[in-house]
């Protein structure tokens, strides 16, 4: 076995490793009160820090498998665990199931790649942009998809009225309000301290 080869090998190791834990820490988080602060309708939710730190750690590719990671287990509130997600299920399992993984996956995914993005020019900024590009996009994707497929629905109509607002923009705006902005703040703060110090400590980016 050459030297290249080795080094290919133990460097694809390292980023199994890596990966792994980051899927780990997501799991835990979801399923413990780290990861959720309940409310009402929507939960506010700390999964897109680990989703960020892996996606600029770990790259686009690595963003999409946390986000992935993230989905599923968005998927699998639905059964019990969260009384808006069990609605939908019971509505539409369907568009469900595509709310809770696929705006997840592509946040991950396109985190990752504004992160590179801008690291290209700004490298210190490049930290904040991700990390507050993955809660943004949380939100922007999760609550296109809800719309798309459940807007029309009577349950979200009940959140329509009850909001008083008119049209699907208004409402993705009341629905989430102080909790996006919380979303944001949170992950933007934490997920840039933790992928800098565990860049400079591993020395990947």
């Amino acid at each position: 076995m050459t030297t290249t080869t080795k080094t290919n090998t133990s460097g694809n190791t390292r980023y199994m490793v890596e990966l792994a834990l980051m899927i780990a820490i997501i799991f835990i988080m979801a399923f413990t009160p780290l990861g959720y602060l309940r409310t009402p309708g929507l939960s506010i939710t700390f999964l897109t820090v680990p989703v960020a730190v892996g996606a600029m750690i770990l790259g686009p590719k690595g963003g999409a498998v946390c986000g992935l990671a993230f989905g599923i287990t968005s998927l699998m509130q639905c059964f019990g665990t969260s009384a808006f997600g069990a609605m939908l299920l019971g509505i539409n399992p369907f568009g469900t199931a595509f709310t809770c993984i696929v705006p997840r996956v592509l946040e991950g995914l396109l985190c990752g790649l504004i992160f590179q993005a801008v690291r290209a020019k700004k490298k210190n900024l490049a930290y904040f942009i991700g990390g507050l590009s993955c809660p943004v996009l949380n939100t922007i994707l999760y609550m296109s998809s809800l719309v798309l497929f459940f807007y029309n629905t009577d349950y979200i109509q009940g959140f329509v009225d009850t909001l008083g607002v008119s049209n699907p923009f208004t409402f993705v705006v009341a629905f989430v309000g102080a909790q996006g902005a919380i979303e944001a703040v949170v992950c933007t703060v934490v997920a840039a301290a933790v992928a800098r110090a565990l860049a400079a400590a591993l020395k990947t980016v």
